[in-house]
């Protein structure tokens, strides 16, 4: 059995590792191509036994991301290769907005390079693959996730799996508009490493990885980031599940 990192074990993130430029924590998932940071596997598994025993089958779109692949990304969308969408998921033309307007557009449903949460391997987006048929591929949009979507059955389930006792700590970090990131149901966070991650991203940091590469509208970018991160970085911390006490290590105040 592979020896994973168990959540509580200590762990500290390094810079590399959280811009995406470091990929010595990570472990294949389980679940297709994805790779994940072998901290969250046991969660990982728990899961989708969850999901199985509800008639569901879990799949991951996205696992891990690295800097280069987000960059190629942002590259296309900045420079008219890819679609850009507006609030509505619409298309826009990329090439009729000012470069400041562009880059809004884009991080409304894409991340910086540099600032995905992708890059830490804490964060998944996941779907039930026994809702496509042969031939369909998952587009990752909400229309998916509710109504008569093909996905809204297993979103209704994870909601509710979300808030109860036996979820071991994932959480949604885009589960509604906070006038950043668009809504994202898919996207599962887990929240005993990513929080970790999350505490040590900084400006600083993010500048610093962006300044050396080739990212589109670069110039445009970097006196905005402050900002830029404040908007689309910024997410709520998720809930830590509480340490499991046994025989020999009861809670603080319990009876001895």
């Amino acid at each position: 059995m592979t020896d994973f990192n168990v959540p509580d074990s200590p762990f500290e993130p390094g810079r590399q590792a959280l811009v995406g430029l470091d990929e010595s924590q990570l472990v294949p998932s389980g679940f297709g191509a994805a790779r994940v940071h072998r901290g969250i596997r046991p969660a990982l598994d728990q899961l989708s036994q969850a999901a199985r025993a509800q008639g569901f089958e879990l799949h991951i779109a996205s696992g891990y991301r690295s800097f280069e692949r987000q960059c190629a990304i942002w590259n296309a969308k900045a420079q008219g290769a890819k679609p850009v969408l507006d609030d509505a998921g619409h298309p826009l033309d990329p090439l009729a907005l000012t470069a400041v307007e562009r880059i809004h557009a884009i991080l409304r449903w894409s991340a910086l390079p540099g600032a995905s949460r992708h890059h830490w391997g804490t964060d998944i987006d996941v779907y039930d693959g026994s809702r496509l048929a042969e031939g369909e591929s998952v587009q990752l949009t909400q229309a998916e996730t509710e109504g008569d979507g093909p996905f809204a059955a297993f979103h209704q389930w994870l909601s509710g799996y979300l808030a109860g006792d036996e979820n071991p700590g994932f959480y949604r970090p885009y589960d509604r508009d906070r006038g950043g990131v668009a809504p994202e149901p898919w996207h599962l966070s887990f929240a005993p490493l990513a929080n970790r991650y999350y505490r040590d991203m900084t400006v600083a940091l993010l500048h610093e990885a962006l300044e050396s590469r080739d990212v589109a509208l670069k110039r445009e970018l970097l006196p905005l980031l402050p900002e830029l991160v404040t908007r689309y970085v910024q997410v709520p911390e998720g809930p830590e599940p509480a340490p499991q006490s046994t025989p020999d290590h009861p809670p603080p105040g319990a009876p001895q």
